[in-house]
């Protein structure tokens, strides 16, 4: 046979698929983890600090947390939007988990240390450091696992997650926090109910690497009327909330991101009939997302 007669790769079939929007998306992902990161090391939070040292310490921390959720709405908005766009790609969904990574593993895992670790473990600050990072460990992961699986053709247009998704657990430490700041914005500094951050960071850590599953919502489609009047009331909401948001964000927040969490537990006992009118998904329940 002759060699040169074998079939040739089409010009720029074996090129890297590089999409700009949704990529440009995701690195505002890693911009805002990046943010939240330089905001939680400038941030000095210490009874012993002069009042107006203390109130920059904790404008820093409340500025780490709204980079930290806002990265959430930029992953939010990438994948979304390569899905609509058809552009979805290995690259997107590698640089999807790296920003993934510093906004949603290492920003909470460093802010519960910042804030409360580093000072329950004067003793011994290995302990801290350990328990923030099995936290970030854990998310590291559940990435590698969703990169894994993901390429798999079984789990092709799967509509589950896996675990905890890693954005929602840092909105949840993120939202939760903000809450507690909140709660005791009279002591300026995060008060004494901080020490429930590192059992939650520990707690979500499992339920990472768990087998719960999550809807993903991927399958949402705007153009459907249902989910086009479901969206338009979560818009009318969300306007609503970021208007009085001094006032009802850290409550709110906090209870949107917790429910989430416990639907993964009470979903297996929810009919398939309100389980498919709560997340607008087909009649094949089968299909589950490596993430």
């Amino acid at each position: 046979m002759n060699i040169q007669s074998q079939a040739k790769p089409h010009p720029g079939e074996n090129q890297l698929k590089i999409y700009l929007l949704p990529n440009l998306l995701t690195g505002c992902n890693l911009f805002c983890g990046f943010v939240a990161l330089t905001k939680i090391v400038e941030a000095k939070i210490s009874p012993e600090l002069a009042p107006e040292l203390l109130a920059r310490g904790y404008f820093n921390i409340k500025v780490a947390l709204a980079f930290i959720l806002l990265a959430c709405i930029f992953d939010l908005l990438d994948g979304r939007i390569a899905r609509m766009g058809g552009v979805e790609s290995p690259f997107g969904r590698e640089f999807d988990s790296l920003a993934d990574l510093i906004s949603f593993g290492v920003a909470p895992a460093f802010l519960v240390h910042r804030i409360v670790l580093k000072d329950v473990f004067v003793a011994h600050p290995e302990l801290g450091w350990f328990i923030a990072s099995i936290y970030l460990l854990c998310g590291a992961f559940r990435l590698a696992r969703y990169n894994c699986l993901a390429m798999l053709p079984e789990n092709k247009g799967a509509k589950d997650f896996v675990g905890f998704p890693i954005p929602s657990a840092a909105a949840l430490v993120a939202s939760l926090t903000l809450f507690i700041m909140w709660w005791d914005e009279k002591e300026l500094v995060v008060g004494k109910w901080r020490y429930a951050l590192p059992v939650l960071l520990l707690f979500l850590s499992g339920m990472m690497v768990s087998n719960v599953r999550y809807p993903s919502f991927k399958s949402l489609d705007l153009r459907s009327t249902s989910t086009f009047t479901k969206m338009l009331i979560v818009m009318l909401f969300i306007g609503f909330v970021v208007v009085v948001r001094e006032k009802v964000l850290p409550l709110v927040l906090p209870i949107i991101f917790t429910t989430y969490l416990i639907y993964g537990f009470v979903r297996p006992y929810i009919s398939k009939r309100i389980r498919r009118e709560l997340e607008d998904t087909e009649d094949d329940e089968n299909q589950t997302a490596p993430a």
